[in-house]
């Protein structure tokens, strides 16, 4: 019979896989198989009352994250366009 984890426990498990891989919301809701908007309720208001100091850990790499996304954005944008002018080298 499988156990099913306690939300508490998801919280803090969350947090962890967070602080230690430095994953973005996104990347740790796909890891887990859960939505966006579960992860960021359980490490933003959930872990706060389970744990302030870890909640504050994960705060700060979630803060990273959101200031490098639109670096990472433009990353993404330069390699799609990247590829496709090879693309077109090739065809033409």
């Amino acid at each position: 019979m499988e156990r099913s984890v306690s939300i508490e426990e998801r919280a803090v498990s969350l947090a962890h896989y967070i602080i230690d891989s430095k994953d973005t919301v996104r990347g740790t809701a796909k890891k887990f198989g859960i939505s966006k908007s579960t992860v960021h309720k359980d490490v933003s208001e959930r872990l706060l009352k389970i744990n302030p100091g870890l909640a504050h850990e994960v705060r700060t790499i979630l803060d990273e994250n959101k200031a490098e996304r639109h670096i990472r954005g433009g990353m993404a944008t330069k390699l799609k366009y990247s590829h496709q002018n090879k693309d077109d080298r090739k065809i033409g």
